[in-house]
């Protein structure tokens, strides 16, 4: 996710930062390449032009110039612009008084609406410990109810489902009955999609908002349509009157020019970024965090947020105890590892620790399937195993390798990695900071 324009940026500043004075010419020639690299990253022309004007703005002027370090200051400017651009500030989902809220979910076929249909109930009850009733609401895609059904299905919340109705209004009317009734916090309708916007399409959604009276209407677009998302989103504000932005895909989409161009041009805020398939790989969106991360800088707010849904304060105390005696075992080691997993594609998780993602190269990636095969080796040990790896032989070795379809010096340097982290991470947590202070200076 914005890989591309990460990289042409961090080239510019690497350069800035060898100056030890700048100039306004030396300036001028490091924005023109900031242009350069927003206009190929599928920025919006007036929106690049207007970001470059501010930066230089503000960049020549005598704090900057004549600072200690010009360069760093220069970057700093770029990321107060950024953010500007973005947003500025994260906007929330509505949060009705009155049960439930009602949430009309908008746009194209295609564009994920469904999927985040789903997503943004997972989000509601894990983030916000709310309930949610997802309404089935696309009467003409085949089998959109039954897609919608399966999600909820499978992330353990309701949906309504009128199977063979055809009046989508009349699904979404039933829908907010039963949600009252049953004392649901949200309602979340999932509503039908073109190819292109017709006025079929609009004259349906009008109905359904006029009959609901949505607390909020949210419009889904795929982000990796860049410019096009931004004439679909102008399009349905006009017709209906959108209240935020959800951008999915991101995962897929190494230019984000949609990202920072579609605030500016239509003036509706972002709340959320889709980044994979899963239910929780949904992001509210914080326009001073992903400055951040396109500008190199991590995001370890967004990365302690993701690990506390995932490991509660108690279980970290434990493990932490654990680490410290040295008895953290290979069992624990493979729940931490699957929670990690859970909280998304350890590349990007990597790219989230502050100064880490600078020294990367751009082509970093972390082998997703060197991870499955380590799984696949620890759950085709023992308990005994799994907590006393001393005890594994060479016959016990050939047993593993052939259960996990691993051979054994994969189960030997396991075991020995593991080991030796083990030992590692004892002595580090036995540290005071004062030492490890020093050992991060050597």
């Amino acid at each position: 996710m914005f890989e591309q324009l990460s990289d042409k940026l961090n080239g510019v500043f690497k350069n800035l930062r060898g100056h030890g004075t700048l100039t306004e010419d030396n300036i001028k020639e490091s924005m023109r390449e900031v242009r350069r690299a927003l206009l190929e990253a599928d920025v919006n022309f007036q929106v690049a032009k207007d970001f470059v004007k501010k930066v230089q703005e503000r960049a020549v002027g005598t704090e900057v110039l004549k600072s200690l370090n010009p360069g760093e200051q220069v970057i700093k400017v770029v990321h107060d612009v950024m953010v500007e651009t973005l947003g500025s500030v994260a906007s929330e989902l509505a949060d009705s008084k009155k049960k439930p809220t009602r949430i009309l979910i908008v746009g194209l076929q295609g564009s994920g609406k469904t999927t985040f249909t789903a997503k943004l109930g997972f989000h509601l009850r894990k983030r916000r410990k709310k309930t949610a009733l997802l309404a089935a609401c696309d009467v003409y895609r085949p089998a959109a109810m039954d897609q919608l059904g399966s999600l909820g299905k499978q992330i353990d919340i309701p949906v309504h489902i009128e199977k063979g109705e055809t009046d989508a209004v009349g699904i979404a009317k039933r829908a907010l009955e039963v949600a009252e009734t049953k004392g649901h916090d949200y309602l979340l309708i999932d509503t039908a999609g073109r190819l292109h916007i017709d006025e079929e399409l609009m004259d349906e959604l009008a109905r359904i908002k006029s009959e609901l009276k949505p607390h909020q209407i949210v419009l889904v677009l795929d982000g990796m349509t860049g410019q096009d998302a931004i004439s679909v989103a102008e399009s349905f504000h006009e017709k209906l009157g959108v209240d935020g932005l959800v951008l999915t895909k991101m995962d897929g989409d190494a230019r984000g020019g949609a990202a920072l161009s579609i605030r500016s041009v239509t003036g509706i805020p972002i709340l959320f970024i889709g980044t994979g398939e899963t239910p929780n790989m949904l992001d509210v969106f914080h326009p001073d965090r992903l400055a951040q991360r396109i500008l190199g800088m991590g995001d370890v707010v967004s990365l302690v947020e993701k690990a506390q849904e995932e490991v509660s304060e108690e279980e970290a105390m434990q493990l932490e105890e654990r680490m410290r005696k040295e008895t953290f075992s290979l069992e624990d080691f493979a729940g931490q590892l699957k929670k990690i997993r859970k909280m998304g594609p350890l590349t990007e998780l990597v790219k989230m620790i502050p100064g880490l993602s600078k020294q990367l190269p751009s082509d970093f990636q972390i082998d997703e399937k060197q991870l499955t095969r380590v799984e696949a080796i620890i759950q085709s040990m023992t308990p005994l195993e799994r907590n006393r790896p001393d005890v594994i032989d060479s016959s016990r070795r050939r047993r593993i390798a052939k259960g996990s379809g691993t051979s054994g010096s994969d189960v030997k340097k396991l075991i020995k990695d593991f080991l030796a982290m083990r030992k590692m991470m004892g002595q580090m947590s036995r540290m005071s900071p004062k030492d490890m202070m020093k050992m991060a200076r050597r």
